[in-house]
């Protein structure tokens, strides 16, 4: 929590009285401190006089809990709005525990504002660290309390606590219009200059979206507008930056482009613009994964924070509000130190962007565009991005990556298929039979069964990876060592922090126990190296068709502060792409990655994962991968195959260019119980199946995976190829869903407990589909 250095004198502005707080070194014992754990009696605040920053001793926080704790002075701080406030606080954080420097503010009637105005987080730490945050006093708020917040165990010493306040321009030195307006045919936008929010006045619909200011710390210290354009000064009070900031209408569509420049570090993320404000009846349009929806009412949904800079975020730079029809869109245009924030204000949710530091520093210009729409709404959304990744160079075709691949035509329609059965020719021809036809085989065959293989038509693949290694002097301790980690990187391959040391990357069980010891994270500008060593040399002899290449688009874009091989996660996209990129166009292979992300759109042609939303998958999907689950756990059942949430945006984007999957802990037969509705989820979005068995499970279930299979894989075959042109929801509850094809294929599902009548006068029944077109 926060530490107050003994006697230190704050000079209020309001009333420039003097008041003091003391023991900011605990030079005074623990008197004026508390400390609160959600969990009961799991963590104290002691005295500690072991290595102090300064004087004689330093607080000690153990926490043992697994939630959250807080630690703060008794007194609270008078403030008044425009005021500007510098705290710091040394600390020295064992292990991998987090804290977070904030305030809480509070209103004139001792009603709570926000808990963590200001937040500056610091982690495990090599010595003593200062942490600094400087807190904006906006409008509103009548008193703070500084405070360290965490999570889960932790063990950290504090000392010599500081707040001052702060010199520095907060507001405008000349007087400025309450508002400036811009317009064009679509749209009327205007400026609040108090908060730097903006509303958008959409002119075909009449809707006002509104921002709130839920991220008080910018300030307008000038502002210009005339025509189409607003230039703005903006001064962000946790960092101190002065930035330079643009509003600019598009000559007649329906756009406004926003761009932030400014220079200097950036300590920590800076959120801005602000989100617009949603109404009862929206829904947030989020392509998380495949992509999923939420009503903005929903107080069961849990809020993300999202990276656009890796598939365990957004997969594509977007997010959006719509009501049904009508709605808008941003799209973030500078996605690689970027992502987004879901919050709620008047008990809606909302999103706001948010932007990370480029290797410590505000770096390139911050770009978004928000389009409006007045009609289409989450296909709308999507059209418009498909739009936007044809322009960029996001965009080419499965029909154009098979000119140049052939063997991609084997993956269309092809049922993905993980089984560790050493026979896997026998197995493969058992399959066939009995009416498995095309198979994507994903597990590592010798020579001999993959030209046996290759000759049945199968699509022949293995499982590479080029991000994780471990330390070759820990492998007497594990479980299990894997032939494919790069043992050459380690440790002068490896992707360094701020600090030096080294990112953990997958963590292995020791044989004695079930601690972990972690791989290293390989950097992406040398792992290119690796598999120019390796895959040759295995095609020799080895006639794979394809490759999964893991993590590559499932981790984050990574800055690396190695001297030798430095990083911008710019950079470690452009390294990642460029293996991706190696695989297909220099190797000839059909290849795949983990999870997936629109930057990898031009390289390979399959995304495993890409069908399952990383939150709601079940629980360690990614270890206990063949575990068959008899229970469905709610997340899975609410979200993962939750129609009422799901939507199709990667296939409204990039059905034509990529085919998606489920994630391999996470496959059609993973939960028996929910597979059903899995199969309807892959024929509607036009994408195939993955089953994973042995040779007992494929025994048991034969006539069962087979049904899967014919119920779903040629219909993808025909669809294969073609762009979804539209999705539909045919009932308010969103029971019964409709996609369309550019083939002309019509997918109708009904995932509903009941009957659904089409207009036509048939009937589909409960978990049931009817596909019309070309066959």
């Amino acid at each position: 929590m926060v530490f107050w250095r003994t006697a230190v004198y704050l000079l209020l502005a309001a009333n420039l009285q003097s008041q003091v707080f003391t023991n900011g070194g605990f030079e005074s014992g623990l008197n004026g401190w508390r400390f609160w754990s959600r969990t009961e009696k799991a963590g104290a605040l002691e005295l500690s006089n072991e290595a102090p920053h300064g004087g004689s001793q330093c607080g000690l926080v153990r926490h043992t809990g697994g939630q959250d704790w807080a630690l703060e002075p008794v007194l609270r701080l008078p403030v008044a709005p425009g005021e500007l406030y510098e705290v710091q606080v040394w600390a020295w954080i064992e292990a991998e525990g987090e804290a977070t420097l904030c305030a809480s503010t509070w209103d004139a009637s001792d009603k709570n504002i926000d808990w963590s105005h200001g937040e500056r987080r610091i982690s495990g730490t090599t010595g003593w660290q200062l942490l600094k945050t400087r807190l904006f006093i906006p409008p509103g708020v009548a008193s703070l309390q500084p405070r360290l917040i965490g999570s889960g165990p932790f063990v950290a010493r504090f000392d010599d606590f500081e707040i001052r306040k702060a010199e520095g321009r907060a507001w405008s030195s000349r007087a400025l219009p309450q508002s400036l307006a811009i317009s064009n045919q679509a749209l009327a936008v205007t400026l609040n200059t108090s908060n730097a929010s903006w509303s958008v006045h959409d002119r075909r619909t009449g809707r006002v979206w509104r921002q709130k200011a839920l991220s008080p710390g910018m300030s307008v210290l000038d502002a210009e507008g005339s025509g189409r354009a607003i230039k703005l000064k903006l001064f962000h009070a946790p960092t101190g930056l002065e930035l330079a900031a643009s509003l600019e209408l598009e000559p007649t569509a329906p756009e406004l482009r926003c761009e932030l420049k400014g220079e200097g570090e950036l300590p920590t993320s800076m959120r801005y613009p602000h989100p617009f404000e949603s109404v009862s009846g929206d829904h947030l349009v989020i392509p998380m994964n495949e992509g999923i929806s939420f009503p903005v009412d929903d107080q069961s949904v849990p809020l993300h924070q999202l990276i656009a800079y890796g598939g365990h975020g957004l997969c594509m730079a977007f997010w959006g509000v719509t009501d049904g029809r009508t709605g808008h869109m941003a799209l973030i245009e500078t996605p690689d130190d970027a992502g987004i924030q879901m919050a709620r204000t008047d008990g809606r949710m909302v999103i706001a962007p948010y932007w990370e530091a480029q290797r410590g520093q505000f770096g390139q210009v911050r770009k978004l565009r928000y389009v409006f729409l007045d009609h289409g709404g989450h296909v709308a959304i999507a059209k418009r991005y498909r739009a936007y990744a044809q322009a960029t160079g996001l965009f080419k075709t499965l029909a154009q990556k098979r000119q140049e691949i052939p063997n991609v035509d084997l993956l269309i329609g092809a049922v993905n298929v993980w089984c560790w059965d050493k026979d896997a020719v026998s197995l493969v021809r058992e399959m066939q039979s009995a009416g498995i036809e095309r198979i994507l085989w994903s597990n590592a065959q010798p020579p001999e069964n993959l030209k046996a293989l290759n000759d049945r038509g199968v699509l022949t693949s293995r499982y590479d990876i080029y991000q994780d290694v471990m330390n070759p002097a820990d492998f007497p301790r594990l479980r299990y060592t894997h032939k494919d980690w790069p043992t050459a990187a380690w440790p002068n391959d490896l992707i360094p922090d701020p600090r030096g040391r080294w990112i953990k990357g997958w963590g292995i069980e020791t044989r004695d126990s079930d601690s972990m010891i972690y791989c290293g994270v390989v950097c992406d500008e040398r792992a290119l190296g690796y598999a120019r060593e390796r895959v040759p040399a295995e095609l020799a002899t080895h006639p794979y068709r394809c490759r999964f290449i893991d993590t590559t688009t499932a981790s984050p874009w990574r800055e690396c502060y190695s001297t030798n091989h430095p990083m911008t996660r710019t950079q470690s996209k452009h390294w990642k792409m460029e293996l991706l990129r190696y695989m297909s166009a220099e190797r000839n292979l059909v290849t795949g990655s983990e999870t997936g992300h629109d930057a990898a759109v031009p390289f390979v042609h399959y995304f495993e994962g890409m069908m399952s939303l990383g939150p709601f998958r079940v629980p360690d999907a990614g270890r206990r991968m063949s575990l068959i689950y008899t229970n469905v756990p709610e997340v899975v059942a609410k979200y993962q195959v939750g129609h009422q949430y799901r939507l199709p945006l990667w296939e409204l984007v990039f059905h034509d260019c990529v085919v998606a999957q489920w994630y391999w802990g996470d496959y059609n037969n993973k939960l028996p119980a929910i597979w059903d509705k899995r199969d309807l989820f892959n024929v509607l979005y036009g994408t195939p199946p993955m089953f994973m068995f042995d040779r007992k499970l494929w025994k048991e279930n034969q006539e069962r995976f087979v049904r899967s299979y014919k119920n779903t894989c040629p219909h993808i075959r025909q669809s294969g190829y073609s762009q979804m042109t539209d999705h539909r929801f045919l009932t308010p509850d969103r029971n019964v869903q409709q996609t369309a094809f550019a083939s002309g294929q019509v997918v109708t599902v009904n995932f509903g407990a009941e009957p659904f009548h089409t207009p036509s006068g048939e009937t589909i029944g409960p978990l049931a589909c009817k596909v019309t077109g070309p066959r």
